[in-house]
């Protein structure tokens, strides 16, 4: 049994150090990208431009030539890291519901970005108004809940249903934008431009360097709010942070996922973690693990069979979540806080 129980562990721990490389690897390739008017990244640019034609000869496809698609999936990859690193909080203190809450007030970001656009000829980038916009929201809803005697979900679902019919309502008054809102709603990989897939990045660093510089802070309030301000922690400014971040990575994955199915990514891979998972430490790794199989899976599902790629991200990631429940030998999950 302890045999068991340690190999099980370091394979946790490669897969996670492989998850890590992975990532190093895409934000370095983003970067070249980025840089690719400079010499050497262009050399390098080019390197990677060829490697891609290649894979795509030797696979019989027709996606990694090209650098759109290179940056959908960086951006995925991301996204499969940093959304299963905050949902983890967000499932064990019960608030599922703040993704779905955050996306829609993205969306609202997204709309007036396109006003502005139309109003002024502004040309920048829609997804940086989401993030101010989102980040607002996010610092709003925060506000209702320590403000307001109503129930705790109150406030988020009033935040939910009203920012997705501000959007709505100046979507309707801009028709001269040319942009799909569809893909906004539901996701499309073409969304992704390489202002956006750079900000992902940014972003994702930020987001797991303030988790692991917070990890035990915000691991005491998400399990004994009360001892943590017995303990004259600031709840309040870590529950900011925690939403803040969760506005962060909703923003970054609206790009793929869309609006509808943003909240899955923070939600479902933490749910199959904790089906099979002894810690909270482990449920953390193991719902990384589990993001980067439906993020992965997904692509290779909406490539080969052309399907939207939102989608088959969380059709992948809901298929974990059934085959954790199979394996898991308890009914309900016992999490230590280790």
């Amino acid at each position: 049994m302890r045999h068991g129980t340690s190999l099980r562990r370091r394979l946790e721990h490669v897969g996670i150090g492989l998850t890590a490389a992975l990532a190093v690897a895409m934000v370095g390739l983003l970067a070249v990208d980025a840089l690719r008017s400079v010499p050497v990244a262009g050399g390098v640019y080019d390197q990677a431009r060829l490697a891609g034609q290649l894979l795509d000869h030797a696979l019989g496809t027709n996606v990694f030539a090209h650098p759109f698609m290179w940056r959908s999936i960086a951006t995925g990859i991301l996204i499969g890291i940093v959304a299963p690193l905050v949902g983890t909080y967000l499932v064990h203190r019960e608030m599922a519901l703040i993704g779905e809450t955050l996306a829609h007030t993205a969306f609202a970001g997204v709309a007036i970005g396109l006003l502005v656009n139309a109003m002024t000829g502004w040309d920048g980038p829609l997804m940086v108004v989401a993030l101010v916009v989102g980040v607002l929201g996010a610092l709003g809803v925060q506000w209702l809940i320590e403000r307001t005697d109503t129930y705790g979900d109150v406030p988020i679902a009033i935040m939910l249903t009203g920012s997705f019919a501000v959007g709505t309502l100046i979507i309707s008054l801009d028709r001269t934008s040319g942009i799909n809102v569809r893909d906004y709603l539901f996701g499309n990989i073409s969304v992704v431009t390489p202002s956006g897939a750079r900000l992902m990045a940014v972003l994702s660093v930020l987001v797991v360097l303030v988790v692991v510089a917070t990890y035990k802070q915000l691991l005491f309030i998400t399990f004994d709010e009360q001892a943590a301000r017995v303990a004259r922690l600031n709840v309040t400014w870590y529950n900011t942070l925690l939403i803040v971040m969760t506005a962060v990575v909703v923003v970054g994955a609206l790009q793929i996922l869309g609006v509808i199915l943003v909240a899955a990514m923070l939600v479902v891979p933490v749910a199959a973690a904790t089906q099979i998972a002894h810690s909270f430490r482990e449920t953390l790794f193991l719902s990384i693990l589990f993001g980067q199989v439906a993020v992965i899976g997904g692509f290779v599902v909406s490539i080969s069979q052309s399907l939207p790629t939102g989608g088959s991200i969380v059709v992948v990631a809901i298929a974990c979540y059934l085959l954790a429940i199979l394996a898991s030998s308890r009914s309900t999950a016992a999490i230590s806080t280790r």
